[in-house]
């Protein structure tokens, strides 16, 4: 009788693990798979390669883009060539396979950890049922907001900011959200502020580290990118060029980490002064193995 009583259970085990795994399995038919994770591209190692999926950019246009955290959604821009103007698109990953690209107004989105929120500027959406809310303005805090901004795990933006002093000059500043309000404004340190075209900067989830673009003297060229790391007193460390692996003689910018934590993306390109002597950014995405970030992080 115990040994019959025994086979049952063992039976009712198997059968409803089996479920488990066909429900587990019918809830991430609809997410992206290793092979099309990053639309499949080969993983970079320690040097910085161009990123630039063929399924985003068929006539090589592709600027760059942002993954959401969940895998299933890329807001990306073209320019250049047909696309005298910038033109941003969106593509969704849905029925197993990344889909067809639409123009979308939502322009140079940053997504929030939860991936509830996309911010950009001065402005933030919420996700809805349907899709994503109509733009909120953010707040006066961001009145002065100039090129970039990031949010740590804290609430705690980091962003560029416009001095007024003229053509090149700018700031990273930060706010905090204190008691459900968000603070003045801060300027960061000479650490972080010192050099001309100072902008885009990419706060890690725990801050950790802040990285940003800026021209700095004994640099490699015009802008390259820069990593500081928050000391054990909460102050930030020297500054430190990402070398030459990452920065060139052409100009480097935008440095930002994927979710997931494993590669570092960044913009490189040349000003192109065109015939009627207007300047034209014309640049591409790389993108390369996170770990050059922790090759710098200093040790304990």
């Amino acid at each position: 009788m115990k040994h019959a009583y025994f086979i049952l259970i063992l039976i009712l085990t198997l059968f409803l693990n089996a479920c488990n795994s066909k429900n587990q399995k019918s809830k991430n038919t609809n997410s992206p798979t290793i092979e099309t994770t990053y639309f499949g591209e080969k993983p970079p190692g320690l040097i910085p390669v161009m990123f630039a999926p063929d399924i985003v950019s068929p006539e090589g246009h592709f600027e760059g883009g942002t993954f959401s955290p969940d895998m299933k959604e890329y807001y990306f821009s073209r320019k250049n060539g047909k696309y005298e103007k910038r033109t941003f698109f969106v593509i969704r990953y849905e029925n197993n396979r990344w889909g067809n690209e639409s123009e979308t107004d939502i322009k140079w989105p940053q997504f929030s950890e939860d991936g509830k929120m996309i911010y950009g500027g001065k402005e933030y959406r919420k996700r809805t049922d349907t899709g994503w809310s109509e733009p909120k303005y953010q707040g006066e805090f961001l009145k002065d907001q100039a090129h970039g901004i990031s949010l740590s795990s804290k609430g705690t933006y980091y962003f560029g900011f416009n001095e007024k002093k003229g053509r090149g000059y700018g700031s990273i500043r930060y706010s905090r959200l204190i008691d459900g309000k968000r603070e003045n404004p801060v300027k960061m340190s000479k650490e972080i502020n010192t050099g001309r075209w100072i902008a885009h900067p990419y706060i890690a989830p725990d801050e950790s580290y802040l990285m940003w673009d800026a021209e700095r003297e004994g640099g490699y060229g015009d802008s390259d990118c820069h990593i500081s790391f928050r000391q054990k007193d909460g102050s930030w460390g020297t500054a430190i060029n990402l070398g030459d692996i990452i920065n060139t003689s052409s100009s480097e910018s935008s440095p930002r980490v994927t979710h997931d934590g494993k590669y570092f993306f960044f913009s490189r390109g040349d000003w192109e002064v065109k015939e009627d002597e207007s300047t034209n950014w014309v640049g591409k995405t790389y993108w390369v193995d996170a770990q050059v970030i922790e090759n710098l992080r200093p040790k304990e």
